[in-house]
C-alpha cells in the first residue's frame, strides 16, 4: 500500500512543480464522477447491463427448476429402489438406475455452477467495454472543451487516493469558469435521445 500512494505523492508533487514553475499554465477542474454519472449513455448502459443480467436469472431459473424435478425424480427411484415388496433382481435393477440418475444431477450440478461463472464473467467483461466506451466520450468533450478553452490542464475533484481520501484536498475553482463539469456534461448529452426512447445504434449483443 505504501509504494502506491509514494507513487502519488511524487506524482502530485510533480505537478505542483510543474504548475508553479509555468504561472501562465490555465488550469480547469471537474468532477468526473459527477460528469459520469450525469452522461445519458452511462443510463443506458445500465439499462442494458440489467437486462442482460435478468436474461441470465431467467436461464438460471430453467436450470434450478430442472434440477428441482430431476432430484424429485432421484428420491423416489431411490424409494422405489428399497421397496421390500419386489425381487432382489428387481431392486438391483433399480438401484442402477438409482446410481444413473445421481450421476445425471451431478452433471446438472456442475452445469449450472459453469452457467453462473460464465454469467459473471460476461457481465463484467460487457461492464468493463461499456465503462471504457462512455471514458472514451468524456474524454473526448473534455479535450475539446479544453482546446476551446485554452486549458492546459485539468484535474478530477472527484479523484480518490488507494487510501480512498480525496486526492484534491482544497480548490477554489469549484462553481468558477474553470469547472467545466457543466459544461462538458451539456455537451455530452446534447444528443441524447428523446426521454423514453430505447437506444439501440451502440446496444451490445446478446451472447
Amino acid at each position: 500500500m505504501k509504494r502506491p500512494l509514494l507513487k502519488l505523492l511524487a506524482l502530485a508533487s510533480g505537478l505542483l512543480l510543474a504548475v508553479s514553475a509555468h504561472a501562465e499554465v490555465k488550469v480547469a477542474v471537474i468532477d468526473l464522477k459527477k460528469v459520469f454519472d450525469g452522461y445519458y449513455r452511462t443510463k443506458q448502459a445500465d439499462t442494458q447491463l440489467k437486462e442482460r443480467a435478468a436474461d441470465f436469472d431467467k436461464a438460471r431459473s430453467g436450470l434450478i427448476e430442472d434440477y428441482k424435478k430431476a432430484n424429485a425424480d432421484f428420491t423416489k427411484l431411490i424409494e422405489s429402489a428399497n421397496d421390500q415388496a419386489v425381487s432382489a433382481d428387481e431392486r438391483d435393477k433399480r438401484k442402477k438406475e438409482v446410481e444413473k440418475k445421481q450421476s445425471e444431477l451431478k452433471e446438472q450440478e456442475d452445469s449450472i455452477r459453469k452457467f453462473d461463472a460464465n454469467s459473471r464473467q460476461s457481465l463484467g467483461e460487457q461492464q468493463l467495454r461499456m465503462r471504457d466506451s462512455v471514458l472514451k466520450d468524456i474524454r473526448g468533450a473534455i479535450e475539446e472543451k479544453c482546446k476551446a478553452s485554452g486549458f492546459q490542464l485539468v484535474v478530477d475533484t472527484a479523484a480518490t487516493s488507494v487510501n480512498q481520501t480525496p486526492v484534491v484536498i482544497y480548490t477554489s475553482l469549484l462553481g468558477s469558469e474553470n469547472d467545466i463539469s457543466d459544461a462538458v456534461l451539456k455537451s455530452l448529452n446534447a444528443s441524447a435521445p428523446p426521454e423514453g426512447a430505447k437506444a439501440d445504434d451502440k446496444k451490445e449483443p446478446k451472447k
